[in-house]
């Protein structure tokens, strides 16, 4: 089977797009899939969550620009079956230069073409800038599937609009014809509030077939672990939010037919995930 190219993305920063693109990344490779990770945001924050070092020429801005090949810029980490592809702050020159160069959005696709027919990949996640950029658009024009991390709060509502807005331009652009919107997963949930369950509940509505059931909760040690270079389950693999993605990638791996998996069991209803009570520390 071939490589399955997944982009989160999200034009607001914030949302839990890198912590999501990390740690499921992660759970999926803990799954025995071999996992690879492309941080294609300039700030390079998925790259220091897996305790990389920035290296000025290992990163997709080469390639891009038809200098050196994806493949010789994996690097493994410390994560068995994940490897990454790391950022760097030259990254940010390309959202002006793509624009200037031959058919711009798919440069990315044809610089991952190498990557997916050797075969060393059974996934591979694309870490989006959070922005609907030069870098993003390339990243939905190279992708099978789209990943939303949406925050659990009303202003997200409006940004989700405007994805999948430029998802259909990508599509009658004759772009990427086949892309889809494989799923939304719900983010930084407060057990404490109604207006995080109100928003899932709006999305459930209008998305049923896309959100995923997991939602992802809001703690402190997600928001920790990425400063230890750690995912979180290297940091606290019995926290909510490891199990929470724990889940997730189970989730996805069924819904994508990825690793044999089980099909998930769809609950009548989103539960909250089982966040600690208000008073405890590990939460926000």
């Amino acid at each position: 089977m071939g490589s399955l190219v997944f982009t989160i993305a999200n034009q607001k920063g914030g949302v839990g797009k890198t912590t999501t693109a990390v740690n499921l990344a992660a759970a999926l490779a803990d799954k025995k899939i071999p996992v690879l990770l492309v941080d294609l945001d300039p700030q390079a924050n998925a790259t220091s969550a897996l305790g990389i070092e920035k290296e000025e020429g290992r990163s997709l801005y080469g390639p891009l620009h038809g200098e050196g090949a994806a493949l010789d810029m994996i690097v493994a980490t410390d994560v068995k079956n994940l490897s990454l592809i790391p950022s760097e702050e030259d990254l940010a020159a390309a959202e002006i230069e793509l624009a200037q160069t031959e058919n711009y959005l798919a440069r990315l696709r044809a610089v991952l073409e190498p990557v997916k027919a050797s075969g060393r990949f059974r996934v591979i996640i694309i870490d989006c800038p959070p922005s609907m950029g030069m870098l993003s658009m390339n990243s939905l024009a190279a992708a099978d599937h789209l990943l939303i991390a949406l925050q659990c709060e009303y202003m997200a509502l409006e940004g989700l609009g405007q994805i999948l807005r430029n998802v259909e331009r990508i599509k009658e652009a004759g772009v990427n014809a086949a892309l889809s919107v494989g799923g939304i997963v719900m983010t930084m949930y407060d057990i404490r509030t109604n207006l995080s369950r109100q928003v899932v509940d709006e999305v459930r509505q209008h998305l049923p077939d896309k959100i995923f059931n997991t939602v992802i909760p809001r703690t402190v040690r997600l928001s920790e672990a990425p400063s230890f270079g750690k995912t979180i389950f290297a940091y606290d693999p019995l926290s909510p939010g490891a199990s929470a993605y724990k889940n997730l990638a189970r989730e996805i791996s069924a819904r994508f037919e990825i690793g044999g998996a089980a099909p998930a069991r769809p609950p009548a209803a989103i539960e909250p995930p089982a966040v600690p009570p208000p008073a405890s520390a590990e939460t926000t």
